[in-house]
């Protein structure tokens, strides 16, 4: 199978000529940035779900649907919905509605998500973390299977031969799980038989193909065919390697130290960032370099997909447009051609 190639953002609040700019206008500027990816031949577009003053997409769903309306060919997905402080029910219909509008291109890609801001905003405890996800990753998977759906668990009411409207035209509904990089989370994607994406946003994407080659083995222990592995890293393209990082480094330094300053990271310093560029998981620089690099990733891991998490805070939206179309018009070609 073709390798695939999708663009992730969490419709970051940017900037222009210094001023962050309204979070509405944000997300008016991520359905242009997703109409450019469509023309542009990018494969998936992936919106994420934050509760959050730097992230102005809170509601996934919602977003897609105004890009479906302005595309016809790429791929609509969440990266990612967090499922632990959501209903499952409400999930699996506003997907469904989704995938109604675009004729079939939803992507639902569950996760527990990075942040917890969404627990004590829908009332749900940290203490259950563990214990809600699992629950209604199950109560998902049970709808996903179609028919009345009869199930019972400790986070919410049971459901006795109940009907889900609406239903799929073309069940089953797209589903990935996002992984961060235990193996309980790997385990569960292959208990489900359900696509894995890995996010990978930092060190050698090398140290996760033990979680590939886990993944396989509990597929094959429940003697289910291979299913495809994609990640989820971030990026950007620019004209040449200088510039790129030159215009990529403050803004998602701003970035990275606004988000430690809250989990105990260290401030961000240039030479650690031209490390992770030149050895890691930041896929930075011209279309060239930045081809050769996913291209390695891909043939590294045995990847069926590649999403490029092209945002970075105050990043701003002429730049963004342009990663976009670089990406989509030079990178994925090349990346393709190294592949072939």
């Amino acid at each position: 199978m073709m390798t695939e190639f999708g663009l992730d953002t969490f419709g970051d609040v940017t900037e222009a000529a210094g001023l962050a700019v309204h979070p509405a206008q944000a997300i008016r500027d991520t359905v242009e940035e997703a109409v450019l990816a469509d023309q542009a031949g990018v494969d998936v577009f992936g919106v994420g779900e934050h509760h959050r003053a730097d992230f102005a997409i809170s509601s996934p769903e919602t977003v897609l649907a105004a890009i479906a309306a302005r595309t016809g060919r790429i791929r609509l997905a969440s990266a990612v919905t967090v499922l632990s402080s959501d209903d499952p029910v409400r999930v699996y219909q506003r997907f469904a509605t989704l995938d109604a509008l675009s004729s079939g291109r939803a992507e639902a890609i569950l996760g527990r998500g990075s942040f917890t801001e969404s627990f004590p905003l829908f009332g749900y405890p940290l203490d259950q973390y563990e214990r809600l996800f699992n629950e209604k990753l199950d109560l998902f998977a049970a709808i996903r299977r179609g028919g009345p759906v009869t199930w019972r668990g400790h986070v919410r009411p049971a459901l006795t031969d109940q009907a889900i409207h609406p239903p799929v035209e073309r069940a089953p509904l797209a589903t990935w799980i996002g992984v961060g990089g235990s193996p309980q989370s790997v385990v569960r994607a292959a208990h489900y038989g359900l696509p894995m994406l890995l996010a990978i946003i930092g060190g050698d994407p090398a140290r996760f193909r033990p979680f590939v080659d886990l993944y396989a083995r509990a597929l094959q222990d429940r003697k289910q065919p291979m299913l495809p592995v994609g990640v989820h890293s971030p990026g950007y393209v620019g004209r040449d390697d200088a510039s790129a990082a030159d215009e990529f480094f403050p803004d998602y330094k701003r970035m990275h130290d606004g988000i430690g300053s809250t989990r105990g990271w260290p401030p961000l310093q240039r030479a650690a960032f031209d490390a992770e560029v030149r050895a890691g998981s930041l896929y930075v620089g011209g279309p060239e370099t930045v081809a050769r690099k996913i291209a390695a990733t891909v043939r590294t891991l045995g990847l069926s997909r590649f999403h490029l998490k092209y945002s970075a805070g105050p990043l701003s939206h002429d730049r963004l447009m342009g990663c976009v179309e670089r990406y989509g018009r030079q990178v994925i070609p090349m990346v393709r051609d190294m592949l072939a």
